[in-house]
């Protein structure tokens, strides 16, 4: 079987030949090794030499130097807003303090569906819609940040609201 042994960022991605695609949920989109199949059908072995967090519009290496390109697939999350940016922030605090992934943006913030969660939302003023979309959670204090191995110093994230 064909590995994929390194990822090639997407604002690195210029040319190179893509012959298939993953469509991956944010859980699957942590990996090291795994042995996954394409969209169109190319079986191969994701054999990273860590984990690393796929991001989508990212591609996967193989080892013939051909590309297959990561999609997050579209998950069934809860779109929290609220009133002010303060009340945002407050709602941002309890959902923290559950310990729970959540994709924080400049107006709205996404977590996985879940009623108890939507009924303390609307219980503390916010507004709890569900919604179908890539999630990409924040990844976490502890976590080493994405996983992203860049050959240059800091770099930035830039994430659509939705």
């Amino acid at each position: 079987m064909i590995r994929a042994t390194r990822i090639l960022r997407r604002e690195h991605l210029s040319s190179g030949e893509i012959v298939d695609r993953v469509v991956l949920e944010s859980g699957e989109r942590h990996r090291r090794r795994i042995a996954l199949r394409g969209a169109g059908g190319l079986g191969f072995l994701l054999d990273l030499p860590e984990a690393a967090v796929l991001d989508d519009g990212d591609a996967l290496v193989l080892e013939d130097g051909r590309l297959i390109w990561v999609e997050a697939a579209p998950e069934r999350l809860l779109e929290i807003r609220a009133a002010s940016d303060h009340a945002l922030k407050r709602l941002i605090w309890h959902i923290g303090n559950r310990h729970i992934p959540a994709e924080i943006g400049a107006e709205a913030v996404w977590i996985a569906d879940d009623h108890v969660l939507a009924d303390m939302v609307r219980g503390l003023g916010g507004t709890a819609e569900p919604v179908e979309r890539p999630f990409r959670p924040e990844g976490g204090a502890y976590s080493g940040g994405h996983g992203h191995d860049h050959p240059h110093g800091g770099h930035h994230h830039h994430h659509a609201d939705g």
